[in-house]
């Protein structure tokens, strides 16, 4: 839990400032007792008014100054507690921005999202607490002790038989409830991601009508968290009516060996009560020591969790020095020497296997093969979302394994298989791409994408608002803003990865005849999985199994390729000639 370092280095003083308030405000609250046992013992046993009214002021004033210590630590303790978890949230948000995806799918979506939410507050609250009663309860067990010490040596000796009893019952409770909280917030983990899919596909849950199916998946996930928090919090639940049972013996027990004191006159009254309220203190601070022992075993779980996403090393690395700036003229050219790749975890065959492809720039390149022959993976290696397993990608000559992840990418426009667009306006998604566009250059981008009609056809135009993933917005509609976005970036590379499936054959005719024009000394790697949309490319990749198995133009293909063929063959309905 390393991660914590900055945040203790960059809010210390303040939390010391608190603890420091906090320690006046439990000093006050220990001295009342002591106080109140001279009042009743000289004052109204020696019938001294004046000794009263005097030692009621001083409570008077040490209850105001307690009162005011209180309110300050208060204060700096939201303060610091609120900042420290506003901080730590945003960290760990960047921290998941800067993954890979290789590192982000080692853990469920879900997960990421609870441990960002639901552990950091669990995490911000223990640090709240620490400046609040966390603190304040071991100073009171500990200034009690002493003070009842001090007050009267014989009946201390209760306090050395309920004090080791007591901090046995907070070990077990530590050492017990750890491993349960960690799968409370494991079974949260589940009922999180159970409701994340249900969202994310609640159309398809609509369509064929299968509420029950998802409700019993649900309640299947919160009955296993409500069983697994009924285990952790009834662990819990047995320790603290245990302490409340060990210390309030103890209380008898003073009352009882006080009693014979007074009678044999070696014990005071006041000392008695003075005694009890000690006693009464440690009861609550032990009681609160062991909540805190509670939220510390639930902060520390959490604090695991968060620990592992910060634990995570970037896995792309670069080089900046090994840039050649003669080759940084060259504009989109890719090359791949003998590519394998692997998704990590999996077993058998590489995804892709030794493949060798020269993209040259402003070369049209179609990728075409049956589902799952490795298209999308194959384009997704080259802003690098994964880095691939052997062999070597160069983009303008340069090994992207050595070159900035961010400064590749500037080169690169994607437009990826599963279309996303963000809240906003039609205007703001459409300068995702760039965001100091004019509004002519927007348009530009979205006339070229075939997405200018439909857009100037609703009310509010170009501010027309976007609902939660473009919900208001038809796939073909989608998909043409998520080309105009990648337009407007004027990039070297484009990548349309089946981009066009959910349009018309007009309008895919449009956009193309729009691209072609655009896109003069542009590379542009199109997937699609209509052979119509990828004929009059310059160069026609055919996939298979991971592997290239056909290259070349469309006459060339549908002579010498087989699976080429028999796409053609499957979609045009004509056989080929041979």
């Amino acid at each position: 839990m390393g991660f914590l370092a900055k945040y203790i280095k960059k809010y210390w003083k303040s939390f010391s400032l608190a603890v420091l308030f906090l320690t006046f405000e439990a000093i006050c609250d220990l001295l009342m007792p002591t106080i109140m046992a001279s009042i009743i013992d000289v004052g109204v046993a020696g019938r001294d008014l004046d000794y009263v009214l005097k030692m009621g002021g001083v409570m008077l004033l040490i209850t105001l100054f307690g009162a005011v210590s209180a309110s300050i630590r208060s204060i700096l303790a939201s303060i610091v507690s609120q900042s420290f978890g506003a901080e730590l949230r945003s960290d760990l948000y960047r921290k998941i921005q800067a993954l890979s995806f290789k590192n982000i799918d080692r853990f469920e979506r879900a997960s990421l999202i609870t441990r960002l939410t639901n552990d950091v507050t669990q995490i911000q609250v223990f640090a709240n607490g620490l400046m609040r009663i966390f603190v304040k309860s071991p100073l009171l067990a500990i200034g009690g002790l002493i003070m009842a010490t001090r007050l009267n040596l014989h009946l201390s000796v209760v306090l050395a038989v309920v004090v080791p009893i007591v901090a046995v019952f907070i070990v077990l409770n530590l050492r017990l409830g750890f491993p349960l909280f960690s799968r409370v917030q494991k079974a949260l983990d589940r009922v999180n991601g159970v409701m994340r899919e249900y969202l994310s596909g609640v159309r398809v849950v609509k369509a064929f009508n299968r509420f029950d199916v998802e409700v019993e998946k649900f309640d299947h996930a919160n009955e296993d968290f409500k069983k697994q928090s009924i285990s952790a919090t009834r662990l819990m639940a047995v320790f603290s009516p245990a302490i409340m049972l060990t210390v309030n013996l103890g209380i008898v027990a003073v009352l009882w060996i006080g009693g014979f004191g007074v009678t044999n006159g070696n014990v005071q009254v006041g000392h008695i009560i003075a005694f009890i309220n000690y006693m009464t203190q440690i009861l609550f601070s032990l009681m609160m020591i062991s909540m805190v022992f509670n939220m510390f075993v639930r902060a520390k779980t959490s604090a695991v969790r968060v620990s592992e996403v910060f634990a995570l090393e970037d896995d792309l690395t670069w080089k900046e020095e090994v840039i050649q700036p003669s080759l940084e003229k060259e504009q989109g050219g890719i090359d791949f020497n003998h590519v394998y790749f692997s998704y990590e975890g999996t077993s058998g065959d590489p995804v892709l296997k030794d493949i060798n492809l020269t993209c040259l720039p402003g070369e049209t390149i179609g990728i075409i093969g049956s589902t799952g022959s490795g298209k999308s993976t194959l384009v997704g290696l080259i802003p690098r979302f994964y880095d691939v397993s052997a062999g070597s990608i160069k983009v303008d000559g340069e090994d992207i394994h050595l070159a900035d992840p961010k400064r590749l990418r500037e080169k690169i426009a994607f437009v990826p298989q599963k279309t996303i667009l963000f809240t906003g306006t039609v205007e703001e998604n459409i300068k995702w791409g760039k965001e100091d566009a004019t509004i002519e250059e927007v348009e530009r981008a979205a006339k070229i994408a075939g997405a200018h009609d439909f857009i100037i056809a609703s009310p509010e135009g170009y501010q027309t608002r976007i609902g939660q993933g473009g919900v208001n917005f038809s796939g073909g509609q989608k998909q043409r803003l998520s080309i105009a976005r990648a337009l407007i970036k004027n990039p070297q590379i484009l990548i349309l990865d089946d981009s066009t499936s959910a349009v018309d054959v007009t309008t895919e005719e449009r956009i193309k005849a729009g691209l072609k024009k655009y896109a003069q000394g542009l590379t542009c790697l199109l997937i699609a999985q209509r052979i119509t949309s990828i004929m009059d490319a310059d160069n026609i990749v055919v996939m298979d199994h991971g592997e290239i198995v056909g290259m070349g133009k469309h006459e060339e293909l549908l002579r010498d390729c087989k699976v080429y063929q028999e796409i053609y063959q499957s979609q045009i309905g004509k056989e080929v000639a041979l």
